[in-house]
């Protein structure tokens, strides 16, 4: 049960520190509102983070908080069946209830806001330029960047990393691939710190929120999982061992 858990509230830090930077930035009358793409990789980078690290400290033994390493480590074994779906329906249920959160913390600034365009943002990804096809490819790309590399840095064949530094570390990739790939569909990198929010905009009773664009949700939940895919078969090709 701490497994379940552990996830849940890791992925739950993860979106009220990662959607809440959003919201910091986008909503009207906040006092960090216009701050900038800069304050926004910083504040997932930092999300990540001290996710990972609450969901260790809860008792998720892997920490994945995002259900493309979940999936990769139930098919190396390191889950039953069972154990990956549970796994990933924590992570989901987190993210919704991390949107909820950040919802409440909020709550005077979305009636300020009127752009229905600007709180989605707040919950979900989106692409700068609407291209299906082009936005899943940057999906995957940027995936298989955040899935290479940290399956590197666990193989002990880079260096022998201290466990309690890791997170930090991938901290780190996660700025770097929001200041380098970041600005075509905002990264999401995770299926569900998109879809979890994404279900929480359209359930929450926000004024002029206006909908809550699934035809595009597809996007952020496929591309994840392909780029995962390319990023751990690179990493296997090469023999890497990831557990």
């Amino acid at each position: 049960m701490s497994l379940y858990i552990g996830e849940f509230i890791g992925t739950m830090i993860l979106i009220i520190l990662g959607n809440g930077v959003l919201a910091n930035v986008i909503l009207r009358r906040s006092k960090a509102e216009g701050a900038g793409w800069m304050v926004i990789t910083v504040g997932w980078a930092l999300a990540v983070v001290f996710g990972v690290y609450c969901a260790i400290a809860a008792g998720a033994w892997y920490a994945d908080i995002n259900p493309v390493l979940t999936i990769i480590r139930g098919f190396m074994g390191g889950y039953t069946l069972l154990e990956m779906i549970g796994v990933i329906a924590s992570q989901i249920l987190g993210a919704f209830v991390g949107a909820c959160i950040v919802w409440i913390h909020f709550y005077p600034h979305w009636k300020e806001t009127e752009e229905s365009e600007l709180i989605l943002a707040v919950f979900t990804t989106g692409p700068a330029i609407r291209n299906a096809w082009t936005n899943l490819i940057s999906e995957i790309i940027g995936t298989a960047m955040l899935v290479f590399p940290f399956f590197a840095l666990t193989s002990g064949k880079v260096w022998s990393i201290p466990a309690y530094l890791l997170p930090c570390i991938v901290g780190f990739l996660i700025w770097a691939i929001g200041l380098s790939l970041g600005g075509t569909t905002c990264y999401a990198l995770n299926p569900a710190r998109d879809f979890g929010p994404r279900l929480a905009h359209a359930l929450l009773p926000i004024k002029g929120k206006g909908a809550s664009d699934w035809s595009y949700a597809w996007v952020p939940i496929v591309g994840p999982l392909i780029g995962g895919g390319v990023g751990f078969l690179r990493t296997a090709i090469d023999k890497v061992n990831c557990f």
